[in-house]
C-alpha cells in the first residue's frame, strides 16, 4: 500500500512546478494589463486635458449658464458696441474739430470694431437662438473675422501714434505730406496685409486651433508673423507715444500757455493713448494665454472666457473717446439728440473756446511748427480788445 500510495502522488509532484508556473506567468498578464490600462488613462489625462470642459463653446460661451442669460448679454454687447462704433464715425464725419485727414484712420478702427460687434457677435446669437451647437464653418468665420480686425486694429493704431508724432512735433511742411491719396492707400494697404496673412494662416494650417480644441504647437510661421505684425507695431506705438509726450512736457513747462489748436490735438492724442491701452489691458491676458499654453496645459475655459473678454473691447472703445476728448463727447450729444429726441442740432464751426484769449497766438520757436506760425494757416477774423483772433 505504501509502494501504490509513492505511485500516486509522484506525478502531483511532477505536476505541482508546472501549475506553479502557469498561474505566476497568469498573475503577471492580469497585472501588466491592469498597469497598462492606468497608464494608458494616465496618457490620456496627460495628452489631452482640455476635453474636460466641452460644455463651453467659442461660439455660444458656457452651456451650463441660463440661455436667456447669455442671450441678453451678447445681444447688450452688439447692440451698444454698434451704435457706440457708428456714432464714433458719425461724429469724425460732422464735427468740424475732427475732420481732419488723419482722424480718417480712427474710422478704420471704429469699422474693424463694428465688424465684430455687428457682425461677429450676432452670428452668435443667432447660434444660440437656433438652439442647435455651431458647427465647425461657424467657428471657423468668427475666427477669421476676429483675427482679421485684430491685425487691423493693431496696424491702424500703429499709423494713428505716426500721425499724431507728426502732426504735433513735426513742421507743418511734413505733415502736410500725409494727403488724402495717401491716407487712403495706408488704410488699403492695412487690409490688404491683414487680409493676406489671415488668408495664409487659413490654407496653411498651422498652429493651435481654437474651433478644434487644438491650443498648443505654435508654428514658426506664426511666430514670425506676429513679431513682425504684432511685436514691431507695439514698439512703435511705445517709442513715438513716448517720445511725444515728453517732447510736449518740456515745450509746455512753465507758465507757458499753448494755442487752443494745439490743446485740442494733444487732448485727441492722450485719447488715443489710453485707446492703445485699453488694446493692451483687454488683448494681453488672451496673448499670454497662448503663449504660456505651449509649455504647460490650460483650460479651454480659460482660452474661451479671456477671448471673449478680449473681443469686449471692440464695445468700450467707442465709450473711451467720449470719456477722453470734448468734441468726441460734444459730437455724441448732438448726435444723440438728433437721432433720439429728433431735434434740430448744428454742427458749425465755433470760432473761439471760452477760457482762451488772443496771447495763445505767442508760441515758442521749438514748439509743434504748425502751430508757431499764426498768418501761415489761420486768417485773423477781429481784433477784439485790441487783440488779434485768428479762426481754428
Amino acid at each position: 500500500m505504501c509502494e501504490r500510495r509513492d505511485a500516486q502522488e509522484q506525478p502531483r509532484r511532477q505536476a505541482s512546478p508546472t501549475f506553479r508556473m502557469n498561474a505566476t506567468a497568469t498573475y503577471a498578464s492580469a497585472t501588466s494589463t491592469l498597469t497598462a490600462i492606468i497608464a494608458t488613462e494616465s496618457e490620456m489625462r496627460m495628452e489631452d486635458p482640455l476635453d474636460a470642459d466641452l460644455d463651453i463653446s467659442p461660439v455660444t460661451l458656457s452651456s451650463t449658464w441660463s440661455r436667456v442669460g447669455r442671450l441678453l448679454l451678447l445681444t447688450s454687447m452688439s447692440v451698444a458696441g454698434s451704435v457706440g462704433n457708428v456714432f464714433m464715425i458719425s461724429a469724425i464725419v460732422v464735427e468740424d474739430q475732427l475732420k481732419k485727414r488723419g482722424n480718417a484712420f480712427l474710422v478704420n478702427v471704429a469699422l474693424a470694431d463694428l465688424l465684430v460687434t455687428g457682425l461677429v457677435i450676432p452670428v452668435s446669437v443667432i447660434v444660440i437662438l437656433a438652439g442647435h451647437e455651431e458647427s465647425l464653418s461657424t467657428c471657423r468665420f468668427e475666427c477669421t473675422l476676429e483675427a482679421l480686425c485684430f491685425l487691423v486694429t493693431v496696424l491702424t493704431l500703429a499709423t494713428i501714434a505716426a500721425e499724431n508724432y507728426t502732426r504735433l512735433c513735426l513742421p507743418p511742411e511734413r505733415y502736410a505730406a500725409l494727403t488724402p491719396t495717401r491716407v487712403t492707400a495706408t488704410i488699403i494697404t492695412v487690409w490688404l496685409i491683414s487680409i493676406t496673412t489671415v488668408v495664409l494662416q487659413s490654407m496653411l494650417d498651422v498652429g493651435p486651433d481654437f474651433c478644434r480644441r487644438r491650443f498648443s504647437g505654435i508654428a514658426l510661421e506664426q511666430i514670425i508673423g506676429a513679431t513682425i505684425l504684432v511685436g514691431l507695431p507695439a514698439l512703435v506705438i511705445s517709442f513715438l507715444y513716448v517720445k511725444l509726450v515728453i517732447r510736449v512736457r518740456h515745450a509746455t513747462r512753465g507758465s507757458y500757455k499753448p494755442p487752443v489748436a494745439f490743446s485740442w490735438d494733444y487732448e485727441l492724442a492722450k485719447a488715443n493713448i489710453y485707446s492703445c491701452v485699453m488694446f493692451v489691458i483687454f488683448w494681453l491676458p488672451f496673448g499670454t494665454v497662448v503663449c504660456v499654453n505651449s509649455f504647460r496645459p490650460i483650460s479651454a475655459r480659460v482660452f474661451y472666457n479671456l477671448a471673449w473678454f478680449a473681443l469686449s473691447k471692440s464695445c468700450f472703445n467707442n465709450l473711451l473717446y467720449c470719456v477722453a476728448d470734448r468734441h468726441f463727447r460734444s459730437a455724441y450729444v448732438k448726435l444723440f439728440h438728433y437721432c433720439c429726441c429728433k431735434t434740430t442740432v448744428s454742427f458749425s464751426r465755433r470760432t473761439r473756446e471760452g477760457g482762451r484769449n488772443a496771447s495763445d497766438v505767442r508760441l515758442r520757436v521749438h514748439i509743434i511748427h504748425s502751430y508757431a506760425s499764426p498768418g501761415a494757416s489761420r486768417p485773423p477774423v477781429g481784433r477784439p480788445n485790441g487783440r488779434d483772433v485768428y479762426e481754428l
